[in-house]
């Protein structure tokens, strides 16, 4: 009886200790600080029970101490730094980059052992290593090798549409564009043909919506117990991913790359660039990293990019006059129908709107960093002191926020394609639009991400007018169920066959 009183002492002195070290914490630092409550952390805390959207959340957070250079929060027992100086994010993320190199990751190798390795995750020498093996793999000209089968895909996701126009009546982008990504993948990242607008409860896009799904309060709680708690996650044995989908995507990748390997098959897509890279870099790149990059590759694109696609029909949809402009570049540029990678480049207005639409929809509301190795902040505001970042602390970019403040942005919420032409984006402040990330932790994806964004909104714009439907409504709602930018209820357009 003694011994359990004794441990029920223990364990109490400890919650108490580690309550107040949370308390003092932001005091002791004496900067600017978002109240600290008990526990939980701070008052954002509705986030995480899905009372308020990712972009609320983001602009309640940025409003805090508009003239500050940066404050504090906790997040349950988490200090996080919020960055909100363009000069200071630039030197943390940029210019000394090795103070903070690496994100918050809620997996490691250990506990995911897909999630873990990729690019993403890694962290310290070893994501140094993945990431120039893998570097060569994402260049122009590999891009260019990419492009033969994406193409085919968008061509043949067009037809469907064109050859079932009952879609087209009142078609939801979010869901259709989700499987043009999954197709997109299927075939350029682990080679095998999958038509999900024709085989509509395929697994492979099945696996996908699981594996993307950020949206629910068990998810949600799950994915900030792994970046708070990991330790205890990986001592319950939580994984991220369902055992099924875990399973799914290693066998998969399992299979390809040992048939490729003993048949010497060789096929234009990401899996054969990662054998490439396997063979070629000098660096060890053993199966495991390939399922790892592989499937990152797919994860990133499979949500995030038909995202983007259906935040820009939205606002074609709503702006006329921009999408004949755009209709009207791509009749110029797209000759007899033929599509070609060095077309794509000619695009010049399509890559502002594409921009405009990232400025109001970036894929990530926040990048983060964690420190490394301390270091000193200057001064958060003229009347406070500097600050010694601990090692281990958080440091947040609310980008979402940042690419709407109308400091940088007049008129933010209004959508201006204009912005980013030659003469306009020669003016837009460094880091103030980063929607693919910033440094050398910048998207490794970028380039096919707007490969295959291009291409479908270029076939799509040449055989269709955009237009709302009567479930459409102009100012798009964020659902406050999901840590995406998922727009409440869909996004549901009329695409309207050209005369």
């Amino acid at each position: 009886m003694d011994l359990v009183s004794g441990l029920i002492t223990a364990l109490v002195g400890l919650a108490i200790l580690l309550i107040v070290n949370q308390m003092i914490y932001w005091p002791r630092k004496g900067v600017p600080h978002v109240q600290t409550i008990p526990v939980i952390g701070s008052k954002y805390v509705s986030l995480f029970f899905g009372r308020t959207s990712i972009a609320e959340f983001s602009e309640e957070l940025y409003k805090n101490f508009p003239d500050a250079k940066y404050f504090g929060v906790t997040m349950w027992n988490k200090p996080i730094v919020i960055l909100k100086d363009l000069d200071l994010i630039k030197d943390i993320c940029v210019k000394n980059f090795d103070n903070a190199p690496d994100h918050r990751s809620f997996i490691n190798e250990k506990m995911d052992p897909i999630l873990g390795k990729n690019v993403f995750s890694l962290r310290g020498d070893r994501w140094r290593e993945v990431r120039s093996a893998l570097s060569p793999s994402f260049t122009a000209s590999k891009m260019k090798f990419l492009f033969q089968l994406v193409s085919k895909v968008s061509e043949d996701f067009t037809q469907y549409l064109i050859d079932n126009p009952e879609i087209t009546k009142l078609i939801e982008t979010k869901d259709a564009f989700s499987r043009y990504t999954n197709d997109v993948i299927a075939t350029a990242a682990f080679g095998i043909s999958v038509d999900s607008m024709k085989h509509r409860d395929n697994e492979f896009f099945f696996r996908g919506k699981d594996a993307t799904n950020l949206s629910g309060t068990k998810r949600i709680l799950k994915f900030f117990a792994g970046i708070t708690f990991p330790r205890i996650m990986r001592f319950f044995g939580q994984t991220y991913l369902t055992k099924e989908t875990n399973k799914f995507f290693i066998d998969l990748i399992h299979e390809t790359v040992t048939m490729r390997d003993e048949k010497g098959i060789m096929r234009p897509d990401m899996i054969h660039l990662l054998m490439r890279a396997r063979d070629a870099s000098g660096i060890k790149i053993d199966m495991n990293d390939i399922v790892a990059q592989a499937f990152i590759f797919f994860l990133a694109g499979f949500d995030t990019t038909s995202t983007l696609m259906s935040f820009l029909c939205h606002q074609l949809a709503y702006h006329e006059h921009i999408q004949q402009k755009l209709r009207e570049e791509v009749d110029d540029v797209v000759k007899d129908n033929e599509f070609s990678y060095e077309m794509l480049a000619k695009l010049k207005y399509m890559d502002m709107v594409i921009n405009e639409t990232l400025r109001l929809y970036p894929p990530a509301t926040f990048l983060d960093r964690v420190c490394e190795k301390p270091f000193e902040l200057p001064p958060a505001t003229s009347n406070s002191e500097g600050m010694t970042a601990d090692r281990g602390l958080t440091f947040w970019i609310n980008i979402y926020s940042i690419q709407r403040d109308p400091k940088y942005f007049p008129h933010p919420e209004k959508f201006d394609p204009e912005r980013f032409n030659e003469e306009n984006k020669a003016n837009i402040l460094p880091h103030s639009y980063s929607s693919f990330g910033i440094g050398p932790r910048k998207c490794i994806g970028e380039r096919f991400a707007l490969m295959e964004t291009k291409l479908i909104l270029a076939r799509i714009i040449q055989k269709f007018i955009i237009k709302p439907s009567e479930k459409s409504t102009e100012n798009i709602k964020i659902a406050k169920n999901s840590l995406n930018l998922t727009p409440k209820g869909g996004i549901w357009l009329k695409f309207q066959p050209r005369s």
